[in-house]
């Protein structure tokens, strides 16, 4: 009995262990996912390219940072 018991835990690890491996080797063939696609803007003082909510607005133009914005317009 205690045979059968140690061959039903060695038989589970096994595939355990091959599941475990196999979901590693499927994460690694995928792309990696992208949380959305966000538009790019465009510095207006120096032309550097950032997300849209990363950058400042300003009378329409987009720039990377408030510096940039009051040299710019002042």
């Amino acid at each position: 009995m205690g045979k059968l018991l140690l061959l039903v835990v060695v038989v589970l690890l096994v595939y355990w262990v091959v599941k475990a491996f196999s979901r590693g080797l499927r994460k690694q063939d995928e792309p990696p996912r992208q949380a959305g696609a966000e538009d790019m803007v465009r510095c207006d003082q120096c032309g550097v390219h950032l997300p849209r909510s990363e950058s400042v607005t300003s009378q329409g133009k987009f720039f990377c940072s408030d510096d940039h914005r009051r040299q710019r317009l002042g």
